[in-house]
């Protein structure tokens, strides 16, 4: 008698997911940054150390139309497909889900039966989202127990609201809106939950017509950028509160709830503050009914020249830090904060989430040191998008922000590079000299890794 068996690369735990395999393949988003001509493209990276390919791009599909800017993508199912009210236990993690920033088109890439040769299997068109759900320009890929959920910037017309949309797990339709109340939320970017809390989280950006066109300073100097996060209630999707980390606090970005399904905490980066241009770390949680946020890390900006810097920095006399990604290792120990202007990936123990403990640091270019790699010399812009291994023992860097945004601080040009570092369980880190993937004429973004990584998959046990 045959028997249905769940995906082995679901695991009920975070615990028992670092125990897996470690990855062979890395797949990334690339993308063409005049947004015209060539078409962006999903990479598929050897990352096999004992493969004749490592460190390679192996694979390549390209998108079928240009000018998409692909973005954070995900996969169709992962480990909370074992929550004990998931409705699908047997799906598998087969399908990438590829959204455009820009075109707000949904890309369908499957992945088997061999991962070199990924294809396009469906494509959801910009105007079949915008009819079902009302948004745009879509941002964020997660898939959850009941289905796959989209994150968008805003409305079909550049303006806010921005929010969530739900993907069918297996015929991919548009279902339609998230929210049933959103309250007074109107700025949206990224969103988490604690599965075990009943709870989502979602931060802010700006709407489409905000952040399209470049960094607007004027928006920024008053304060209008994203500054809060809201807490929801996940089964009634209902808007429960609003934490306003104060207007000065701008951009407030990547969120990292922890792993264990019994803790209720999390962090959020904040990209810069207007009063001094450092950027920080804040930490979230739950006492009793009502939730709060408190700066626990802050980096300051690096003074320099005027004449060694953008357009956009000299009144400033200062390079800061920019926190564009952070990311939570599985065990919940190392916390990673990529600092984009300066060039420094810092790795902070946070066993003691309220206290973190800075306890490693690797430079790789920055806007004035452009910090070298061993395979490839100088190079320019810096860590951005930051991926761990599900063990924890790598992390996988790349380069790229967002067109319309990297000129205005490398005026120079992105040159594209994903690098890997490797960590140590117990702390440190260190630049893979052997390991450098360079790209021209287009820039690389997002990573996720076969298997799932520590930002893909949410579990139900501790």
């Amino acid at each position: 008698m045959p028997f249905w068996t769940p995906d082995p690369t679901f695991y009920p735990s975070a615990r028992m997911a670092m125990q897996g395999p470690a990855e062979r393949y890395a797949f990334l988003a690339t993308l063409n940054p005049t947004l015209t001509g060539a078409p962006d493209a999903l990479c598929v990276v050897d990352v096999d150390p004992g493969s004749s390919g490592y460190s390679q791009v192996v694979g390549r599909v390209e998108m079928p139309n240009a000018g998409d800017e692909l973005h954070h993508f995900g996969w169709n199912a992962c480990s909370s497909a074992l929550c004990p009210y998931a409705p699908h236990p047997h799906v598998e993690r087969r399908y990438l889900v590829v959204p455009g920033l820009r075109s707000s088109r949904i890309h369908i890439i499957d992945t088997k039966p061999d991962p070199r040769q990924p294809k396009i299997v469906k494509v959801i068109e910009p105007e079949e989202v915008m009819d079902r759900a009302g948004y745009s320009r879509l941002h964020t890929v997660h898939c959850a127990p009941d289905g796959i959920y989209v994150g968008a910037l805003g409305s079909p017309q550049g303006e806010g609201p921005g929010g969530i949309l739900v993907l069918d797990h297996d015929s991919f339709n548009v279902l339609g809106r998230w929210e049933v109340d959103r309250g007074p939320q109107q700025l949206a970017y990224d969103f988490a939950w604690h599965l075990g809390h009943d709870t989502l989280i979602t931060s802010e950006w700006g709407t489409p017509k905000m952040v399209e066109g470049g960094l607007n300073p004027e928006l920024l100097l008053q304060g209008r950028y994203g500054h809060s996060l809201h807490i929801w209630d996940l089964r009634k999707r209902r808007h429960l509160q609003a934490l306003d980390l104060g207007a000065e606090q701008q951009m407030v970005l990547e969120l990292r709830p922890s792993h264990d399904p019994t803790r209720s905490y999390g962090f959020v980066g904040v990209v810069v503050s207007l009063k001094d241009l450092s950027a920080s770390v804040w930490l979230w949680d739950r006492a009793g009914e009502n939730w709060s946020v408190r700066k626990v890390i802050e980096i300051p900006a690096e003074p320099a020249d005027p004449d060694d810097l953008p357009p956009a920095l000299k009144p400033f006399k200062a390079v800061p830090p920019l926190v564009t990604d952070i990311e939570l290792s599985l065990d919940d120990k190392f916390l990673y904060v990529s600092c984009w202007g300066t060039g420094e990936l810092r790795q902070y123990d946070v066993s003691n989430p309220s206290s973190p403990r800075l306890a490693g640091s690797v430079r790789l270019g920055g806007i004035l040191a452009r910090s070298p790699h061993q395979k490839a010399g100088r190079l320019n812009g810096g860590p951005q998008m930051v991926e761990v291994s599900r063990d924890g023992r790598r992390v996988y860097l790349t380069n790229s922000l967002y067109a319309s945004w990297d000129p205005q601080f490398y005026p120079d040009g992105i040159q594209g590079w994903m690098v890997k570092i490797n960590a140590n369980p117990e702390g440190g880190v260190a630049v893979d000299p052997s390991f450098f993937v360079g790209f021209e004429g287009e820039r690389p973004h997002q990573v996720r890794l076969e298997g799932g990584d520590a930002s893909s998959d949410s579990y139900c046990y501790p």
